[in-house]
């Protein structure tokens, strides 16, 4: 069955497997490679030094001296997943150097021809993306052991110690706490379907409690992720080159092509599950003159096209929310608004989390550093390139506008 032709009508988790979707990681990626086969370990041997060989300022000689590879001994789905995560990370950490304001503007071909190739291959832009750092990016340390922070690690690291451990699993464990919300989708659109108010509602708060047990996992975030270092070192490497004044033009693919592009780093908003339950609720953030809107719809070409195209299957299917509003069941209304309501706070929560780790360290940074000019532009941008304060408060508005009222 073809990706976009599944529907997720359906009971059986076997079309859900047809969109990358899986059982008890959601979108996150299944029990992630490690190694990659021989000529492809070179790449996995810088990836994995690397905050050691940027510390001692050899990341870009290393990087120079790595033969083009072609990507036809890159079999399967989850060997390109890891090569693509791999020349992300190389790529971050040859562009940012450092993080002291020594850029490269142009990515050698030996790494922008394989890398733009694999992206394609992928559906995916030749930038790390949130389906990389945080979806691929993961293992445990006990195989046989639980899904929990203490029995996980990531694959590779950027400078800042256990920054962006912290930051990159906390993310995973937030996707993978909403996961379990997945499985009850074609049970809610056959009720919608079968005019079943009762196992809708029982579906709802299957939704809800998943939502919940996703804020909680985020609220872990204060316990392994240290804001300075975070602001000051992490988010470098998650920068891309779409906003961004210090990369105005774009990036220099080499070998590739002839002009530098632009495309955005890292974003929550490349997460599929969040935009997933919005489509799903009927939460509307519509395009037009809505910049944050705009954003939201282009972040969804960040994602694994299977993912994208299960976004586009939600959207076709019938609305939740009429049918809910339709009913007029007022047991049913509270249900449905207990899910807009665990999506607000999670919106609200995500708003103090940017004001702790991005706003405040920014505004703290000394005058004599940066211009007032610089200081503002700093603190409102997001590693995706948007305002990043605004776009979340827009986000939350319209998420509350969603909450149905009493009559």
């Amino acid at each position: 069955m073809a990706v976009d032709k599944a529907s997720p009508m359906e009971s059986s988790w076997t079309i859900f497997k047809e969109y990358y979707i899986d059982e008890e990681v959601g979108f996150a990626l299944p029990l992630p490679l490690e190694e990659l086969p021989h000529p492809y370990d070179a790449w996995v041997s810088i990836a994995r030094n690397l905050p050691e060989l940027i510390k001692n300022n050899q990341l870009r000689v290393e990087v120079e001296k790595l033969a083009v590879l072609s990507i036809d001994g890159l079999r399967g789905h989850r060997a390109q997943r890891l090569a693509h995560l791999v020349l992300g990370y190389i790529t971050m950490a040859y562009v940012w150097g450092q993080g002291d304001g020594d850029i490269r503007k142009v990515l050698p071909s030996n790494i922008a021809v394989p890398y733009c190739k694999l992206s394609e291959k992928l559906g995916l832009p030749p930038i790390l993306v949130y389906a990389d750092c945080v979806l691929a990016n993961w293992k445990k340390k006990d195989p046989s052991g639980p899904m929990t922070y203490e029995n996980m690690d990531i694959l590779f690291s950027f400078p800042g110690g256990d920054c962006g451990k912290g930051f990159f699993l906390v993310s995973l464990l937030v996707e993978i706490a909403a996961a379990s919300a997945i499985k009850v989708i074609p049970n809610i659109f056959n009720a919608v379907q079968r005019e079943d108010s009762d196992t809708l509602h029982k579906a709802l708060l299957d939704i809800s409690s998943s939502l919940h047990k996703a804020l909680e996992a985020f609220s872990h975030i204060h316990e392994y992720v240290d804001p300075n270092l975070f602001f000051n070192v992490l988010r470098i490497y998650l920068s891309g080159w779409k906003g961004n004044p210090l990369l105005s033009e774009g990036l220099l693919y080499e070998g590739v092509w002839d002009t530098p592009k632009k495309f955005a780093g890292g974003s929550a908003a490349q997460s599929s599950i969040f935009q997933c339950f919005d489509v799903l609720l009927g939460i509307q953030h519509t395009v037009g003159g809505d910049s944050a809107a705009q954003f939201l719809q282009e972040m969804r070409t960040y994602m694994p096209p299977a993912h994208q195209s299960f976004l586009i299957s939600l959207k076709s299917r019938p609305s939740v929310r009429d049918f809910v509003l339709s009913k007029g069941n007022a047991v049913l209304q509270e249900t449905y608004n207990e899910c807009v309501q665990a999506m607000v706070s999670l919106r609200n929560y995500h708003l103090q989390v940017v004001v702790k780790y991005i706003v405040i360290p920014a505004s703290r940074q000394s005058k004599a550093e940066r211009s007032s000019e610089e200081a503002s532009e700093k603190e409102s941008k997001g590693t995706g390139g948007t305002n990043i304060m605004d776009f979340l408060k827009t986000v939350r508005s319209k998420t509350v506008n969603c909450l149905l009222k009493e009559d």
